[in-house]
């Protein structure tokens, strides 16, 4: 029978935590929201945001993977059998994440190479929607795969998949110690290097000028608990997995801070490089500097080439930077979503990681087909969009109620947090938990439904909204409760050391 499998140190899960919450939406999100919702003031309710809602539910999720030292379903179900659903739902997610998460990857590959000689040409706009991707005229017109897209997934799903067969310490830590510390190199050297551009300052400027008028606004304060919440990885069985590969004499305040300070700082980080290059396409361009700010996809893959166009000497290498780190990041990231749903099925099912990781990245990979097609990315919009508004938001707000006011753990989690740690958590964390929290989130998704029932996402057609976007929501849910009525074939858990 196997052990159960554990980090070397915690250095090691440290690298591997930071990795999984420093992603995609560091660099082309928050930056993005920054700017939308106040400027400079958004860092206030960003800040307050992270110490009452982001940084207590990342130490719950800590304190119940390494107390219960289990996948998300077991967890829960040590706890109450009836509640081992949530535990399937939040893998679910995370299966459904992977899935599209993939093919950004792949993008991000084939645009590394394409940096070299600035082979999108003058009208990137034009090249990557229409040369490379393809796509199709209108939202149910699939018209089959798209080989440009399809061929760079298949390469960076081969990698994944070998570094998951390796396993936690030789596999998933490994990888997060080489690419991390270079991730942030690449993201220093490509900040350092846009923030003295010509123009820099004015982008500067736009991101960071306080708003405090903007402070008055609800919208603001749900943009900040949204964008900690989605940031940090939690609410989506991540980094309570993780922690179930911790020693059983773990830090977990202070791993907890760690790892919540660093991604807000390379959020930071990567909004100043991000700025200080819109800034100086807009002085290029003889343009405001609010004409050519974007977020997301238009962002990375049409506006950040034309930014590369620009640059004075050796573009081709600072294009090779950017999508570098775009790459790097999403990789750390995409090895700690596939992790809680390996978990999950090899303990439900008793299988060895080898059966398990064949299963799920195979299962993935066939879903990630649909995103590589002429239509594919209205369906990776529509469903990154439903799944992280309401499945990762909804999943999180209900383990956060679950486990406060039902099994009522919170007591039992901060003691667990404060005997094994060195900063101790007071009654501040409860009450985050009990109250502020699930208020937040519940606000939050009012004010996301609201806005879905007055502005139709992108306009896409109803069926489309339906079908894609809530479809996948509704169906991890129900998968959820399938796997619940499932018999386990249990793996004895590995016997304690006594003291």
């Amino acid at each position: 029978m196997e052990t159960r499998e554990q980090w070397s140190n915690r250095a090691g899960f440290l690298f591997a935590a930071i990795g999984s919450a420093i992603g995609l939406g560091n660099i082309w999100r928050y930056p993005y929201v920054a700017y939308e919702n106040g400027g400079g003031a958004f860092l206030i309710p960003y800040f307050i945001a992270l110490l009452t809602a982001g940084i207590p539910i990342l130490l719950l999720e800590y304190s119940l993977g390494q107390r219960y030292r289990g996948s998300a379903p077991q967890v829960f179900r040590k706890i109450s059998k009836k509640w081992e659903w949530l535990g399937w739902w939040q893998s679910f997610i995370a299966f459904v994440v992977v899935s599209f998460y993939m093919v950004i990857l792949g993008w991000s590959l084939v645009y590394t190479y394409y940096s070299i000689g600035t082979q999108w040409g003058q009208d990137t706009e034009a090249f990557f929607f229409e040369n490379f991707l393809g796509l199709s005229g209108g939202f149910w017109e699939i018209e089959g795969l798209q080989w440009k897209v399809l061929l760079p997934v298949c390469l960076v799903w081969l990698i994944t998949y070998v570094v998951m067969q390796k396993g936690v310490q030789k596999g998933i830590e490994r990888v997060s110690r080489i690419l991390m510390p270079i991730l942030i190199l690449m993201m220093v050297v490509i900040t350092i290097r846009a923030v003295t551009l010509p123009g820099a300052a004015e982008g500067l400027n736009v991101l960071l000028t306080p708003d405090f008028s903007s402070l008055m606004d609800p919208g603001v304060w749900v943009a900040a608990y949204g964008q900690v919440f989605f940031s940090l990885s939690i609410g989506f069985a991540i980094m309570l997995t993780y922690a179930s590969y911790l020693p059983e004499k773990s830090d977990l305040s202070n791993s907890g801070l760690i790892a919540a300070f660093a991604n807000s700082g390379f959020e930071f980080l990567a909004a100043l490089g991000v700025f200080g290059a819109l800034g100086f396409l807009a002085a290029s361009q003889g343009v405001d500097v609010n004409s050519v700010v974007d977020a997301g996809v238009g962002l990375a893959f049409v506006v950040f080439p034309q930014i590369i166009n620009q640059f004075p000497g050796f573009n081709s290498f600072f294009g090779v930077l950017f999508f570098g780190s775009l790459l790097f990041a999403g990789f750390t990231s995409t090895i700690s979503i596939l992790e809680p749903v390996i978990a999950s099925v090899r303990e439900k099912f008793n299988l060895s990681r080898w059966v398990a990781v064949n299963w799920i990245c195979g299962l993935a990979f066939l879903l990630s087909l649909l995103y590589t097609t002429h239509g594919g990315l209205r369906y990776l919009d529509t469903v990154d969009h439903f799944i992280n508004q309401y499945g990762v938001a909804l999943g999180g707000l209900v383990e956060v109620v679950f486990i406060a006011w039902f099994a009522r753990k919170l007591k039992e989690m901060q003691t667990h947090i404060n005997d094994i740690s060195d900063v101790q958590i007071g009654n501040w964390w409860n009450l985050c938990l009990m109250v502020i929290t699930p208020v937040m989130v519940i606000v939050m998704t009012g004010f996301s439904l609201f806005e879905e029932w007055v502005h139709p996402y992108e306009d896409y057609p109803l069926s489309g909204l339906t079908v894609i976007g809530w479809g996948s929501v509704v169906i991890t849910f129900l998968a959820g409760l399938v796997f619940q009525r499932l018999s386990w074939k249990q793996i004895p858990a590995p016997k304690r050391k006594k003291a």
